[in-house]
């Protein structure tokens, strides 16, 4: 894109935050937590000061508030994707938050992380990268255990449960006021642990800790929905029919999920499992409907057939936080070889973004984002962002999403160096 539009300050370095915003931040939170009736329970944690490494789970903007007030009285220094600072980036810089370019390798990141640390602080990180599709685990950086090791400080897990439930990825719209939810803050190493484990053995151990349901756990927990909406906007992450295999033609509204192909329909009861209306219940359990749609991407993936087809998008760019700028309209294709975008602006001027397979493990999207075009796909550099909104409704940003990750893990495993089981 031209130089004619500023770019943020990633080298900036982040402060501890301004006592005042502490304070805010506190009155801000405390109440959200105590109104979801939050059980927070804490395991070694006697006597853990700052500094120290967090790590969370990923599910729903509650998340934040359930962190800052299991650190209470200290504030973390959060790592924050760069859309959450448009219009407000003073405020983000001023409650000590780290601007990040999501799934690119940036070392100014690891070095603002690294000041942190050095200055007695809580360096905050969501190591997911993004809230999960569909409440369970998303693949962790296998840089994850070397980075542990580099800070020299403790580690600890926040892991929270029941804010995907609350407030779903895939319908944002209103939260479902679910109580109680639960989060377990963990002290999973110490500075001596990380210095005798190898960054294998840290990142397996990790693995295991960040294993997490949160449809699971509303079963197991009898926590009932009755949102009379609860499975509006479903179709975006389970949008493969299991009954007649046609892609793109779910539809999700009220309490019901039916295939627009063949016409079967689902009931979503109020613990989030599913009933076929008629014949075989393919999947009760939401999270296993998902993973057969991967199993069927990575089908495609080894054959060697995985394609998008050639996508109409209109694209939007961020490269700072005050606003989103129009680059155009174009095309995008999501294939073998990664994601390839060509989009062409009202003055003529034709720009390119290329996303090899090698460079992302995987990839951030968002759906209806802002209410705005519609389900997009945000590709990054580590000076620009762009929102690709496809038209039409021949696709799925969360099939293109699961496409990435089983890419990379195809590349990695013709490599001859697979990755570990929840790594990427």
């Amino acid at each position: 894109m031209s130089d004619r539009f500023e770019r943020f300050d990633m080298a900036k370095p982040p402060r501890k935050c301004f006592w005042f915003f502490r304070i805010l931040l506190w009155a801000l939170c405390f109440p959200g937590v105590w109104a979801h009736k939050t059980k927070l329970k804490k395991i070694g944690m006697e006597g853990v000061k700052p500094p120290y490494l967090l790590l969370g789970n990923h599910n729903a903007f509650f998340d934040m508030k359930v962190s800052i007030v299991a650190t209470f009285p200290f504030v973390a220094n959060y790592v924050v994707a760069i859309d959450g600072y448009i219009g407000r980036e003073w405020l983000l810089r001023a409650i000590g938050c780290i601007c990040k370019r999501k799934f690119t390798n940036d070392p100014l990141v690891v070095r603002h992380m690294m000041r942190v640390a050095k200055n007695g602080g809580i360096v905050g990180l969501y190591p997911e990268a993004r809230y999960s599709l569909c409440g369970t685990t998303a693949p962790l950086p296998e840089s994850l255990g070397q980075f542990c090791k580099l800070l020299k400080i403790p580690v600890v897990m926040l892991l929270c449960h029941g804010h995907h439930i609350n407030h779903p990825f895939w319908n944002t719209r209103r939260e479902r006021k679910v109580a109680p939810t639960e989060a377990t803050m963990k002290l999973l190493f110490t500075p001596d642990q990380l210095k005798e484990m190898t960054a294998d053995e840290i990142n397996r151990a990790l693995v295991h800790e960040f294993q997490y349901d949160d449809f699971r756990w509303q079963l197991e927990n009898h926590i009932s929905v009755k949102d009379p909406d609860r499975a509006l906007g479903l179709e975006k992450i389970l949008y493969q029919c299991p009954h007649c295999g046609k892609e793109y033609r779910m539809i999700g509204s009220g309490t019901q999920l039916k295939c627009e192909n063949c016409g079967k329909t689902w009931e979503m009861d109020e613990y989030g499992q599913l009933h076929a209306e008629n014949g075989e219940t393919e999947f009760s359990h939401i999270p296993d409907w998902y993973e057969w749609e991967r199993d069927n991407v990575r089908k495609e993936v080894e054959a060697g057939t995985y394609n998008s087809g050639i996508l109409n998008v209109q694209v939007e760019s961020l490269p700072n936080a005050k606003k989103f700028i129009p680059l155009g309209s174009g095309t995008m294709v999501h294939d073998m070889g990664g994601f390839h975008v060509k989009v062409t602006s009202d003055d003529g001027t034709v720009y390119t973004m290329e996303k090899t397979v090698p460079s992302l493990y995987s990839c951030h999207i968002e759906y209806l984002y802002l209410f705005k075009h519609g389900d997009c796909v945000d590709l990054n550099t580590l000076e620009d962002t762009w929102y690709t909104y496809p038209e039409g409704r021949d696709f799925s940003v969360t099939k293109m999403a699961l496409a990435t990750e089983e890419l990379y893990y195809d590349y990695r495993r013709k490599q001859g160096n697979p990755c570990e089981e929840g790594l990427a």
